[in-house]
């Protein structure tokens, strides 16, 4: 049983969500789908649950994360298990100082959110201890059916004749964001989803939201450091040969990104 003084440390939930305890982790969840949760996480973490259904699809990046329906089908979920990146992710791995990203995420996603900015909804998170002051963490977020990240569309020869309308969603996730005064350090051509609405035109939504800032609403360098972002990532992937994608293109989401919305 939780002490008062443990409870009294723990963040707060949003409006729409539940805490509880399962597979001994702390749990919050869309309300919901609590005990769809509750159900996914007998005799598993969240993760494991993921990683061991037979409808899994796994999808690569800092490691891999897996997208399953939760019992019942639905709704189908993305779950990753948090992890460190950089030079201290060998030492550190995927132990972070408690309470972890994920409280910090679900309010970053939720603010998103409000703001206009395309993000998936996170579905839950679970903390399990690992040792004194460490934890470890799950994030399960709603899957967008459909999507294609950036990277990937752009590396795509039958995509080549989509790149206009691509660059113009993405533009539009990033003044979406400048006006929100969301600064996102990890915004590469990875983290940016496109889906086909059903009118044709494409939608952006951005992923990994843990380590959004947010500042003044508007502000230009916000702007800036996003763009930059993103097209080192770009450049990146190009001087790799896995996009063809010219500096005239690079320039035209750039003056797009620019535009008032």
């Amino acid at each position: 049983m939780r002490s008062r003084d443990r409870t009294a440390r723990e963040p707060s939930v949003p409006a729409g969500y539940a805490r509880f305890t399962a597979f001994e982790a702390d749990v919050v969840a869309r309300d919901t789908c609590v005990d769809l949760v509750r159900q996914a996480m007998r005799g598993h973490s969240l993760y494991g649950y993921a990683a061991a259904h037979p409808e899994r699809r796994e999808l690569r990046g800092r490691a891999p994360a897996y997208a399953v329906p939760l019992p019942g089908g639905d709704p189908r979920v993305v779950v990753r298990h948090s992890r460190h990146g950089g030079l201290l992710a060998p030492v550190t791995g995927d132990r972070f100082l408690a309470p972890t990203r994920a409280p910090q995420e679900l309010a970053t996603s939720l603010r998103l959110i409000d703001a206009g900015v395309s993000t998936p909804e996170i579905i839950a998170y679970a903390v399990y201890s690992a040792g004194g002051p460490f934890r470890r963490s799950d994030i399960a977020t709603r899957e967008v059916e459909g999507g294609r990240d950036l990277a990937a569309l752009l590396g795509d020869p039958a995509a080549r004749r989509d790149v206009p309308e691509v660059f113009d969603a993405t533009a539009r996730l990033l003044r979406t964001l400048a006006r929100a005064g969301a600064r996102h350090p990890d915004l590469n051509a990875a983290n940016v989803l496109l889906v086909r609405r059903d009118e044709g035109a494409y939608r952006a939504v951005v992923l990994d939201v843990d380590r959004v800032a947010f500042g003044t609403a508007g502000d230009a360098t916000i702007a800036t450091a996003n763009l930059e972002r993103l097209t080192r990532s770009l450049r990146k992937l190009r001087g790799l040969d896995r996009i063809d994608i010219s500096d005239a293109e690079l320039a035209a989401l750039a003056a797009a990104a620019g535009r008032a919305a």
